[in-house]
């Protein structure tokens, strides 16, 4: 039986680099991957934790302001531990909890983040971010790959 992945690519699209989570999300949607399903959305809302329940691995990627270097941020996330959603929107951490609280179930979860310097109205993507969106399907292609390797079925020895 394949596993399920999904990406979330999340940010506001009419705000330049803000926009480059949905972008990758669609990209990868275009690859055609039997089992990644791939989201481009505007913000994390709590109707998602519905696609997380039968997940096995979710991917969110978003952009981000950086303060000092310019680089593809991974990170393994976790369900937030002092889950409290407030309004319609949230965070990575709180739609695992969330999911966790309603299906009994969490996704192993990655966080992959891209530079931006341009958070203007607009559809242009600066080439900090083109740069790091160039990067980050990289990172995600070796996620993919590493979850695949772990999920091989290993055949049972017949030669005991």
């Amino acid at each position: 039986m394949d596993k399920t992945i999904l990406v979330i690519g999340y940010g506001n699209d009419l705000r330049s680099d803000d926009g480059i989570g949905q972008k990758i999300a669609n990209e990868i949607a275009g690859w055609g991957l039997s089992t990644v399903k791939s989201l481009a959305v505007h913000q994390l809302t709590p109707d998602l934790a519905t696609n997380l329940a039968n997940t096995e691995l979710v991917i969110f990627v978003d952009a981000y302001l950086p303060v000092d270097k310019f680089d593809v941020r991974i990170q393994s996330l976790l369900p937030a531990a002092d889950y409290a959603m407030t309004g319609h929107t949230s965070d990575p951490q709180s739609i695992l909890a969330l999911t966790q609280a309603l299906y009994g179930h969490c996704p192993c979860a990655w966080w992959v983040t891209v530079p931006g310097i341009n958070f203007e109205v607009g559809d242009r993507i600066s080439q900090v971010a083109e740069t790091g969106k160039a990067i980050a399907l990289i990172k995600i292609i070796q996620i993919l790959d590493q979850a695949r390797n772990l999920w091989v079925e290993v055949p049972p020895n017949k030669y005991k």
